[in-house]
């Protein structure tokens, strides 16, 4: 497929991405099983790509696959996923009517005995994966965009976004599509407690916000919220 220009009203990501592909989502999808834009495709399963309905209320952008994920082929299968899936339902969200994503198509991973050990995705990878996102984020057109982690967030809003200090913190990324981020629920797994309860309530306070802006259909004027506030945020990420 060709790769023109962005249409100029589709959702926009601070990272640069040399074009975005054509077709629809199904067919996106299909184009991305033999996807060979960078070496993670030799031995990863299959590619993981976004699940969910075109018309979602939200979508929510995770980091890479893991295991489960790889062998499944569907995004938030494992333990985080678990997690992000029990306390969507706390936030009242069906995830139904939500588009899941991650910002990195296939698992990559360190071979440990039998065990595959996840391995954060490179800055090369991480690019070469940037133009099927951004062919998501054009055609799903949701209102309200939730990235997990440091790797999404930084995708959506530039390098210098910390989680600890910005999330939960409105911004918009498009004429009518307002993003805010947060933990991703595998760094929560990774904490022990206290910290891990505390993430864990602001994952959910922070899905609980992106659900009532859901609700009103999307960006609202009046509410901008200061993006650097004091936090007790528990770990850097």
């Amino acid at each position: 497929m060709s790769r023109p220009e962005l249409p100029t009203d589709a959702p926009r990501l601070a990272k640069p991405v040399e074009a975005a592909f054509t077709g629809t989502l199904d067919e996106l999808r299909l184009e991305a099983r033999g996807c060979r834009r960078c070496p993670l495709w030799r031995p990863a399963t299959q590619t993981v790509f976004g699940a969910g309905p075109q018309d979602a209320a939200m979508m929510l952008i995770g980091e890479q696959p893991g295991a489960q994920e790889d062998l499944a082929g569907e995004p938030f299968v494992g333990p985080a996923g678990a997690l992000l899936r029990e306390l969507l339902q706390q936030a009242g969200l069906d995830v139904a009517r939500l588009y899941l994503t991650n910002t990195v198509k296939h698992f990559k991973y360190e071979p440990r005995g039998k065990a595959r050990l996840h391995k954060r995705a490179s800055a090369s990878e991480q690019a070469a994966c940037r133009p099927w996102l951004a062919a998501e984020l054009a055609r799903v057109r949701t209102p309200v965009v939730v990235a997990l982690g440091a790797m999404a967030a930084q995708t959506l809003f530039g390098s210098s976004f910390r989680v600890t200090r910005d999330r939960g913190a409105w911004q918009a990324i498009g004429p009518a599509t307002s993003a805010l981020a947060t933990w991703h629920p595998s760094a929560i797994l990774r904490m022990r407690p206290p910290e891990r309860e505390v993430a864990r309530a602001q994952l959910l306070e922070d899905l609980r916000k992106a659900a009532t802006r859901a609700q009103r259909g999307g960006p609202g004027a009046g509410d901008r919220e200061a993006r650097a506030r004091p936090t007790s945020d528990p770990a850097r990420r």
